[in-house]
């Protein structure tokens, strides 16, 4: 095998990963739950440790309904638990708590694993250069599906993202919608997890987002220069760690920060530049 051949299938998961992580970022950046990716990806996490305890096997159709399952009552939480804007309590705490949680309780759940905590763990973390063919290509087709449904009701979404007291002015149903919203993200982020990790999952989904965010306010420029800085950052990263010998989507990850450096480096030059 050539080692182009090798990095291929991990170049293209990381652009499909790209494709739906940088416009469900532009979501969860506008409505300033930036770690929900984090936790949802954490209590998948966990559903998949739970699987492992109970017999099934990492890979099997009942280890991945369990994770799903899971990171749909973390949905429904997030969703139905939706705190009002003049409380004291942000939704971010209820999130960073249900991360830590989750964390926690995998670490216990994996604690009684006496078999193969090694695979499992390696699972958990991610390996993106592992993933193959017939993998990517369902997990293009079930983010195909999920990109549809959210095109679909995109003006709905977005409102309720960018100018909740107008969705709220409407009579809209900010908790279904809400609940709608992170059921799709959690199909998302349970495979997303399989494939590349919790870290990297959640580098996906907000560094683009904020990148774009440093140089445009309309979402097409965006998503655009999102989903290039994806494209761009994962060949690079993938390239970097073959070349140093680096686990994958830990370079991957630190090859997005230094990116987002580098741009926030060029907008503030660009500014004062400008204002010069």
């Amino acid at each position: 095998m050539t080692v182009f051949e090798l990095l291929l299938p991990a170049f293209v998961a990381s652009l499909i990963l790209t494709g739906i992580h940088a416009y469900l970022g532009v979501h969860v950046v506008e409505r300033g739950v930036i770690f929900v990716d984090l936790s949802l990806a954490q209590i998948a996490a966990f559903g998949t440790t739970v699987a492992y305890l109970l017999g099934y096997d990492l890979h099997a159709t009942g280890s991945y309904v369990c994770s799903l399952a899971f990171t749909f009552l973390g949905a429904a939480v997030f969703a139905f638990l939706r705190v009002h804007r003049k409380t004291r309590i942000p939704q971010e705490a209820i999130i960073g708590i249900a991360y830590a949680v989750a964390a926690a309780l995998s670490i216990l759940v994996m604690s009684k694993a006496t078999q193969e905590t090694g695979h499992l763990k390696e699972m958990l973390i991610g390996n993106i250069l592992s993933v193959g063919w017939p993998e990517i290509l369902k997990t293009a087709v079930l983010y195909s599906l999920v990109g549809a449904f959210h095109f679909v009701f995109r003006r709905r979404f977005l409102l309720i993202s960018m100018n909740l007291a107008e969705a709220e002015r409407r009579g809209w149903n900010v908790r279904y919608w809400d609940f709608l919203f992170y059921v799709s993200f959690g199909f998302v982020v349970t495979s997303s997890v399989a494939i590349a990790g919790v870290l990297l999952v959640f580098c996906f989904l907000i560094v683009p987002s904020v990148a774009a965010m440093l140089f445009s306010e309309r979402l097409s420029v965006r998503l655009a220069i999102g989903w290039s800085m994806g494209a761009v950052v994962s060949a690079l990263g993938v390239a970097l760690s073959f070349q140093l010998d680096l686990p994958t989507g830990a370079a991957i990850v630190a090859t997005f920060g230094a990116a987002l450096v580098l741009l926030a480096v060029v907008r503030v030059l660009v500014r004062r530049r400008h204002l010069a």
